[in-house]
C-alpha cells in the first residue's frame, strides 16, 4: 500500500503514530487525538513548508500506528516509545540525573538502610528524594556511625559464625551473629532511624534524652555520653537534613535559553520554599527549535515516569498538552499537580532568575568552557596517558542479531572531526557469530594486517566499544600481528568507564560534562550507529535476496543487480515495470513486479 493510501486509511481514533525511513528506522513518534487528521496535517503544503516538518516529511518512507482508548494513554505510550527508540526527529532528554532515596527495610526482622534510585513495592519505606544527591549518602553514613544500623547484603535469616569488619569498627550492631545484640536493642536503634528519617526530630530527641537520663542515674556514664553526643549531632545537622515531603508547596521551576542548534535548560528544585538543587540539560545539534514542542517533549520525559512529583511546576510559556499532562501527573501522585506560567510577583521573578541561570549555563557550556578540538585532544592525551596528542582515532564496534549477520564497523576521527571517507565495514567470517570477543578480534586483526601490508601508519589510538573483554580481544589481535606499544582503550556501555590497555586496574571515570568524555562518546556512538546501520542493511538485503531468488527466472546475479540498483524492498515495490526493465530483462521485470504486487502489472494499473 502506498504511503498516501496508508494515511487516508488511518482511523480517526486516538493513538500513536511512528514515521519510518527507507531503512525501516523509526525517525519520529507522535500522539494524536485523531490519527488520520494529525498525520494528514504533515503532508499539507503549508505544514511541509515549515523547515523541520519539511525535513521530516522528505524522509518518511512508511508509517505505523497504535490505537489506544484515549489521549492520556496515547501520551504515555508516546513517551515510552520515544525513550525506547530515540527517534532523531524527536526532542530527546539528555544528561538527565535521578536523585536518591533512602530505603528502610521495615519488613525485615533487623531493618537496614540503603541508598537507592529505584522505588519498589517490596514492603520497604522510602524517604526522599534528597537534594543534593550526596546528602543521601551522608545520611546513610551518619546512620551507620551513630545508630549502628547497616546497609549490608548479608542474609540475616541465618546465623553467621563471625561478624564482618563493620561490627569491629563500630558501624554495625552485628545482628548477623547470634548473641552480639539483643533483639530489643536492635529494635530500639531501628525505631530511632525511622524517627530520624521521618524528620520527627523532637520525638527522637525526647526519647534519647529519657534514655540518657536513665543511663546516667544507673551510672552507665559511657552510654549516657553516647546519647548526649547523638543529641548534639542531631541538632547540628538539622539544617542539612532536607527531605522532600509528599505534601507541601514543593515547586520545580524550568526555563531555557536557545541559540539553535544549541539549547541549555535549567531546572530548579524548591523544597519548603528554598532552592535545594538544580539540574542542567544541553542540546548541541537541535537544528529546528520550536519552543512549545520542545517544552512539551521535555516535560513529558521529565515527569511521566518520575518517582517524585512536585505540587507545582513553573514553565516559561503555555503549551498544547498542559491540561492533559496535569491530569496524568495528578493521577500518578494522587494529589493535584499544577503546571503554570507565572505572570507577576515573586513567582515570575523566580522564573526570570532561572531563565538568567539558563543563559549563564549556555554561555559556560558553549562559549567559555567548550575548548577547541586541539585542546580536547591534548586533554585526552593527558587523561589516557597516551604517548602523544592523538591526531587519528579508529573506533570499532560489533553488531548482530542473535549471532546472525554479524558485522563490524570502524569509524575514524581525525584532526577534530569524523572522517567518513575512511570508514570501513567488516562482514565477520567466523561461524560463531554470537561471540563478540572473537568477532572483535577478527575485525581488528583484518584491519591492521591490511595496514601492515600497505605499509601505512597506525592510528594514535584504537577505541573499542565495550568493556575489558572486548579490549583484550583487540589486544590479542594486535599481539598476533606483533604490533606492540599501540595505544588501545575501550569505553564500557552504561557506566561510561574507560579502560586503557595496560592500566585496566585503574579505570578512568570522567566527569559527565567533560569535553573529553563527550568526544569519546561521540566517536563511540557514531561507531555503533554505523555498525547497526550496516547490520540492518545486510539483514534486509539477505531477506530480500532470498525472496527475489524464489521468483522463477530470477537467479543470483539478477537479484544482486536489483539490490544494487534499488537497495530495499520499499524501493522495489514502488518501481514500475519500465524501471525494473532498465536493470534486468523485460520478462524478469514482469515476474518481479507481479511477485511483489501479487497481480499482473496491467490489472493494477486498470484498478487504479
Amino acid at each position: 500500500m502506498e504511503l498516501e493510501e496508508k494515511v487516508a486509511s488511518l482511523p480517526v481514533e486516538p493513538g500513536v503514530y511512528l514515521f519510518k525511513d527507507v531503512l525501516d528506522n523509526i525517525i519520529y513518534v507522535g500522539k494524536a487525538q485523531s490519527l488520520r487528521h494529525r498525520v494528514k496535517s504533515y503532508f499539507l503544503s503549508r505544514a511541509a513548508a515549515d523547515a523541520k516538518t519539511g525535513s521530516l516529511v522528505r524522509e518518511i518512507a512508511d508509517l505505523a500506528y497504535i490505537v489506544v482508548d484515549n489521549e492520556k494513554e496515547a501520551l504515555a505510550l508516546e513517551n515510552n516509545l520515544i525513550k525506547q527508540h530515540k527517534p532523531r526527529f524527536n526532542v530527546l532528554l539528555r544528561d538527565d540525573k535521578t536523585y536518591p532515596y533512602i530505603k528502610f527495610t521495615a519488613f525485615e526482622k533487623f531493618p537496614r538502610v540503603y541508598v537507592t534510585r529505584r522505588l519498589k513495592k517490596d514492603g520497604s519505606i522510602y524517604f526522599g528524594p534528597y537534594f543534593p544527591a550526596s546528602l543521601a549518602h551522608r545520611l546513610a553514613h551518619f546512620i551507620h556511625k551513630r545508630f549502628l544500623v547497616p546497609s549490608c547484603t548479608v542474609d540475616l535469616t541465618r546465623a553467621h559464625p563471625r561478624a564482618c569488619l563493620q561490627y569491629y569498627i563500630k558501624r554495625c550492631l552485628g545482628p548477623c551473629v547470634p548473641g552480639l545484640v539483643a533483639d530489643e536493642r536492635y529494635g530500639e536503634a531501628a525505631r530511632d532511624v525511622k524517627l530520624f528519617l521521618e524528620g520527627r526530630r523532637h520525638d527522637l530527641v525526647s526519647s534519647l534524652e529519657e534514655r540518657m537520663a536513665k543511663a546516667s542515674d544507673e551510672e552507665r556514664y559511657e552510654e549516657a555520653a553516647t546519647y548526649r553526643d547523638l543529641i548534639r549531632t542531631l541538632e547540628e545537622i538539622e539544617e542539612k537534613q532536607k527531605i522532600a515531603a509528599a505534601a507541601g508547596d514543593d515547586t520545580d521551576v524550568l526555563a531555557y535559553y536557545a541559540e539553535p542548534p544549541q539549547v541549555a535548560v535549567n531546572l530548579f528544585h524548591l523544597r519548603g520554599g528554598r532552592v535545594m538543587d538544580r539540574r542542567d540539560f544541553y542540546w548541541e545539534e537541535l537544528e529546528e527549535f520550536e519552543p512549545a514542542e520542545f517544552l512539551t517533549s521535555l516535560l513529558k520525559q521529565l515527569y511521566l515516569e518520575a518517582d517524585y512529583l512536585p505540587r507545582l511546576i513553573h514553565v516559561p510559556m503555555e503549551f498544547e498538552d498542559r491540561e492533559l499532562l496535569e491530569d496524568i501527573l495528578s493521577e500518578r501522585s494522587r494529589r493535584k499537580v499544577e503546571i503554570v506560567t507565572p505572570q507577576r510577583g515573586q513567582k515570575r521573578a523566580l522564573l526570570e532568575l532561572v531563565e538568567k541561570n539558563a543563559k549563564h549555563s549556555f554561555e559556560q557550556r558553549f562559549r567559555v568552557l567548550k575548548p577547541p578540538s586541539k585542546a580536547i585532544a591534548e586533554a585526552l592525551e593527558s587523561a589516557l596517558s597516551l604517548p602523544e596528542t592523538p591526531r587519528r582515532i579508529e573506533s570499532f564496534d560489533i553488531s548482530h542479531m542473535q549471532g546472525s549477520d554479524t558485522v563490524a564497523s570502524m569509524v575514524v576521527w581525525e584532526d577534530g572531526r569524523m572522517k567518513k571517507s575512511d570508514y570501513r565495514k567488516f562482514i565477520i567470517q567466523h561461524e560463531s557469530g554470537n561471540d563478540d570477543f572473537l568477532s572483535m578480534r577478527e575485525a581488528v586483526e583484518r584491519r591492521y594486517r591490511r595496514l601492515q601490508e600497505e605499509q601505512k601508519p597506525l592510528p594514535s589510538l584504537i577505541l573499542i566499544d565495550g568493556g575489558i573483554g572486548q579490549l583484550h580481544a583487540a589486544a590479542a589481535a594486535l599481539e598476533r600481528l606483533e604490533i606492540i606499544n599501540q595505544p588501545v582503550a575501550s569505553i564500557a556501555k552504561k557506566e561510561e568507564i574507560i579502560y586503557v590497555l595496560g592500566q585496566e586496574s585503574e579505570p578512568i571515570r570522567l566527569e559527565r560534562h567533560s569535553p573529553i568524555l563527550h568526544l569519546i562518546q561521540q566517536i563511540r556512538d557514531e561507531t555503533h550507529r554505523f555498525a547497526v546501520t550496516f547490520h540492518r542493511q545486510r539483514r534486509t538485503a539477505r531477506h530480500l535476496h532470498s525472496e527475489l531468488t524464489e521468483i522463477p527466472g530470477v537467479g543470483e546475479r539478477t537479484a544482486q543487480k536489483l539490490l544494487r540498483k534499488f537497495g530495499s524492498l520499499a524501493n522495489l515495490r514502488s518501481a514500475s515495470v519500465e524501471q525494473l526493465a532498465a536493470v534486468v530483462t523485460r520478462a524478469q521485470a514482469q515476474r518481479v513486479y507481479e511477485h511483489l504486487h501479487g497481480a499482473p502489472a496491467g490489472s493494477l494499473s486498470r484498478n487504479r
